[in-house]
């Protein structure tokens, strides 16, 4: 198999030419990565009950809190959803008066109303803290290879999508 420039085996991932024995560990491997993400979300969706949110509004309410004032594009594309399921989200967060939309230019910029920043405030440390505990077993070294390695995964991606002619998520800012 040639290395096809990039250091051999990721060249042989995106032209679909991997051993069983390596499909077995990439396979193994997005099982435990999708174990981790659906605990962590039954985690939050249970710590998510007594303030009536879903986990896609508490999205909304940790980027938007995070950045205050981005445009509804930019929140889609950092939740990597649909503008209009972006609308339908920030309709439901109006309605309880934790967001509001005013126009920006040609466009609605998205910011939390004080009732949305005291829920961010009482809700992300919490949510931030328990991520953090996940990853106590992992050495600082540990863990920067790790993320690394993850944006390594997540550039290929984009890469396959790109070729194939799909869309492909942003690469994530959050280090």
């Amino acid at each position: 198999m040639g290395t096809g420039g990039r250091g051999g085996h990721a060249a042989q991932g995106r032209e679909g030419r991997c051993s069983p024995a390596r499909t077995r560990r990439a396979v193994a491997t997005w099982l435990r990565l999708a174990k981790l993400v659906s605990g962590q979300h039954a985690a939050l969706g249970a710590r998510l009950r007594d303030s009536r949110l879903s986990l896609a509004q508490f999205d909304v309410i940790a980027q938007t809190g995070a950045s205050e004032g981005l445009t509804q594009k930019e929140l889609a594309d950092r939740l990597v959803v649909t503008q209009g399921n972006v609308t339908q989200l920030l309709q439901k967060l109006e309605k309880r008066r934790l967001v509001v939309r005013p126009p920006s230019g040609r466009c609605n910029s998205v910011r939390l109303t004080a009732a949305g920043r005291r829920l961010h405030d009482s809700l992300v440390p919490g949510q931030e803290r328990a991520i953090a505990r996940l990853f106590l077993g992992l050495t600082e070294v540990e863990l920067e290879t790790l993320s690394r390695l993850l944006r390594k995964v997540t550039r290929a991606q984009r890469e396959q999508n790109e070729e194939s002619g799909r869309g492909a998520p942003e690469e994530d800012s959050h280090e």
